[in-house]
């Protein structure tokens, strides 16, 4: 598209995101909610909606749903009543979806995104509340009849609705990252777009540039990655900037994001709120929080990404790049929390974390609760190179390898030792291989002395390889320099 035509107008986009609760049961009864389990065998006959039945409320549904209101910094509401949302689908057993409609559990808040291409910003909500998923539909090539597997129903969700806050699929994009990773710190979600246990819709529409009325917003849905969400969006506007500049009317609507393709295509027109005819349910009495059950949630919280990025700056001194990197996945940053618990080279833990560590794990496939080489045997290693007795390389190629291949049961000095390896800091014998280097190549220490101090490196790498990497190489650097002069 014509970058003219796009600067005319502005995207207005609103992210309603679906993440799927970690319980071991279902919101209303005793169901199993194990993902993968055999079609139709974590049901019964509330999860079926048989007459007569009863729902009870999972006390840890609202316990995740709080933590991820305080996590937004939401209000928490402290009497809520649960609403019976009446559409018909054919994986919806009851005939209606028990909901929040007028009483959210979190209200307001925000979401702080760092986008790529733009300065950090808050994302608003305007609510989050507690649901049940619906059953599952399979549609099979080539067969015309459409199955249903009812393990899904009643599965508890939460329902993160923001404000029309976002203006690009970057912002998009990393509201959806920060959610991910917040989940997951939580422990409250596994996050998995792909199995569906974190899902989003988008609600896009465009207005000309510097005008405060907002377009027919569209519904875009079938997104099963954050990458997709992103080029739903950019396509989405695409087609609606192109339609008015062709004279054509928007329609609410509500479409499907083909992946193959990166098009969407109508469904079906757009509900509106009215069609749903939300009413109290009869059968669940109103819930209530009360300030001690508020004040025990709080104080269970752990940290978050942000309090972690704050610390690691702020405390530690490391980059911001560094902070990023180390608070992105909950794992890393627990063992990164860990090995700081045990060393105060924060910056060193962090080079190791970032290098080494990381790059085992991806080399292997594995997560950090894999790693053999526990955070004591590492700060042991990070405390053998500050006291000069190996140096990085050597730690990082050879040290670290074989502690990983003896699992770490030998603690840092003994495996230097093992491999030979400690470095040899004595100045009378360090002094000797240097004088043997400088002797060799008389033409180079000429050219050095007539300012080519670059070959400063050889004469170091001559003196490294004649000692199999085991001097001091600070102690050698300043020998060689005094040599040379």
């Amino acid at each position: 598209m014509d970058k003219a035509i796009r600067d005319k107008y502005t995207a207005v986009i609103g992210l309603e995101v679906h993440a799927q609760l970690l319980t071991k049961t279902k919101i209303y009864n005793s169901d199993s909610a194990e993902y993968g389990s055999l079609p139709n065998t974590n049901i019964s006959v509330i999860t079926l909606g048989h007459p007569g039945t009863l729902p009870k409320l999972n006390k840890r549904v609202v316990e995740y749903a709080i933590k991820m209101g305080l996590a937004c910094n939401c209000d928490i509401s402290r009497v809520q009543i649960f609403d019976r949302k009446n559409y018909f689908y054919p994986d919806l057993p009851k005939g209606y979806q028990l909901t929040q409609d007028r009483t959210p559990i979190c209200m307001k808040g925000f979401v702080r995104v760092s986008p790529r291409n733009g300065e950090p910003r808050d994302i608003h909500l305007n609510r989050i509340h507690i649901e049940e998923d619906a059953g599952k539909s399979i549609h099979l090539d080539g067969e015309k009849d459409t199955l249903v597997d009812f393990n899904r129903a009643g599965v508890p969700l939460i329902e993160i609705v923001t404000e029309p806050d976002i203006r690009t699929s970057d912002e998009a994009y990393s509201f959806l990252t920060e959610v991910r990773r917040l989940v997951r710190y939580l422990d409250i979600c596994d996050g998995n777009m792909e199995e569906g246990s974190l899902r989003c819709d988008a609600n896009i529409s465009i207005m000309p540039k510097g005008s405060k009325t907002f377009g027919k917003k569209v519904e875009v849905k079938n997104m099963n990655s954050i990458r997709n969400v992103q080029r739903a969006i950019d396509h989405e506007i695409e087609r609606q900037i192109l339609a008015v500049e062709n004279g054509e009317e928007i329609f609410s609507e509500t479409r499907t994001f083909d992946a193959n393709t990166g098009t969407t295509s109508g469904m079906r027109t757009k509900e509106e709120l009215n069609d749903y005819r939300y009413f109290p349910d009869p059968d669940l009495s109103p819930l209530h929080v009360t300030k001690e059950w508020l004040k025990s949630i709080e104080e269970s919280m752990p940290s978050l990404p942000q309090e972690l990025f704050e610390k690691y700056v702020k405390e530690f001194n490391l980059p911001e790049y560094d902070a990023q990197v180390l608070t992105d996945m909950k794992e890393i940053a627990l063992y990164f929390e860990d090995l700081c618990s045990k060393t105060t080279n924060y910056k060193a833990a962090s080079n190791w974390v970032m290098g080494p560590v990381k790059s085992y794990l991806n080399d292997q496939n594995l997560q950090i609760e894999e790693l053999p080489v526990t955070t004591g045997r590492l700060a042991e290693l990070i405390q053998l190179v500050d006291d000069n007795k190996v140096s990085f390389s050597v730690a990082s190629q050879k040290i670290f390898s074989e502690m990983i291949k003896q699992k770490g049961s030998m603690s840092a000095l003994e495996t230097a030792e093992l491999l030979n390896l400690v470095q040899d800091s004595d100045s009378d014998a360090i002094s000797v291989l240097v004088d043997e280097v400088v002797a060799e190549f008389p033409d180079k220490v000429a050219a050095y002395k007539k300012g080519n101090k670059g070959l400063l490196g050889m004469f170091m790498g001559e003196v490294m390889k004649r000692s199999n990497g085991k001097v001091n190489p600070k102690v050698a650097n300043e020998l060689l320099r005094t040599k040379l002069s």
